[in-house]
């Protein structure tokens, strides 16, 4: 046998050689087999937004609203700003300014789920609430501004958008990274104190040194939006809640280095700087109307009256954990 692979060495070793490269490959393949499980099974377990790109089937009209929508949940201001071209109804905040990449990315409070589930009863109303109500909601409270026209042009065309990107979302489906996250409660009050010492080091830089942001060279617009002062969102607006806010910070911020999977802050810091900027100077709402039925208000909700016992300071700072205990013990007498 020695004999015969001596004299037959060349073909041997191609052999070989073949014999080494099929079984990387199968190895090579297994991996990747692996491999694209995993990924699909963590995409199937999360929102993916729909891409313009991609999405072939949406056509004419309908991809011209879309499109506009898009534009106008990115660039507000442009257009409703206090120099906008259609009306100077807001602060010049822009929509994603809150719903970071349009409404599209995930734990930065996205849209995902909102055509899905509207029209919807909100405790905050007492109503049943339309899209147009929650995007006028946003206007008045985060932009602290005046809702659109619901039969306006740009109205139509940011309902188009927000419907289109939820159009993969059934109703009562809550993907992996919709909304804010609820990070973990801290055993103390949040610390406003120490936020600001995490606004220093972190968010200075860009938000600056009042929190007043910083202006597009043109004035139309803000490239960092301004976290108080009269230019910010006013104290009816979700991230006036301290567990919106601290998710929101938690998952996103610093912007463009912190994401759900690589955080910057801890939820230590992520709450104490929210305590700092929402404990800071904005405009003022009239929330009179509000939470008609005060048992459903929310445990962070800093304004009263409430029917749990505990105050407005603790209500915006926390701890939170006895609040919690107290509405449960409540709701079981009820």
């Amino acid at each position: 046998m020695w004999k015969l692979i001596r004299s037959n060495w060349p073909l041997v070793i191609i052999l070989a050689i073949t014999g080494i490269v099929s079984l990387r490959e199968i190895v090579s393949a297994l991996k990747s087999t692996g491999t694209s499980q995993a990924a699909t099974s963590s995409t199937d377990s999360s929102w993916v937004a729909p891409s313009l790109y991609t999405d072939h089937d949406l056509q004419g009209k309908e991809r011209e609203q879309v499109i506009y929508g898009e534009e106008l949940i990115m660039h507000t201001s442009l257009y409703f700003g206090p120099k906008g071209s259609v009306a100077p109804i807001t602060n010049g905040m822009n929509c994603q300014n809150c719903h970071l990449l349009a409404g599209k990315k995930n734990w930065g409070n996205n849209y995902s789920l909102v055509y899905a589930n509207y029209p919807k009863f909100r405790d905050r109303s007492g109503a049943l609430e339309s899209i147009y109500k929650r995007v006028g909601d946003c206007f008045e409270r985060s932009l602290n501004g005046t809702a659109p026209d619901s039969n306006s042009k740009e109205y139509q065309a940011m309902a188009a958008y927000i419907k289109w990107l939820g159009k993969d979302v059934q109703k009562g489906q809550k993907p992996v990274g919709s909304g804010i996250e609820k990070i973990p409660f801290l055993n103390r009050a949040a610390d406003p104190a120490k936020g600001q010492l995490v606004y220093t080091a972190q968010c200075q830089s860009c938000h600056g040194a009042n929190g007043e942001g910083q202006l597009a060279l043109d004035g139309k617009y803000y490239d960092y939006p301004p976290l108080w002062g009269e230019h910010s969102y006013n104290d009816g607006a979700g991230l006036f809640r301290l567990s919106n806010f601290a998710g929101y910070i938690k998952n996103n911020m610093p912007f463009n280095q912190a994401s759900h999977d690589n955080p910057k802050l801890t939820n230590e810091e992520a709450w104490d700087l929210a305590a700092f900027v929402n404990s800071r100077p904005r405009p003022k709402k009239d929330l009179s109307r509000d939470w008609p039925d005060i048992s459903k208000k929310p445990f962070d909700h800093p304004f009263g009256p409430y029917t749990d016992g505990f105050t407005e300071t603790e209500h915006k700072f926390g701890p939170y954990q006895p609040i919690m205990a107290q509405k449960e013990e409540l709701a079981k007498k009820n």
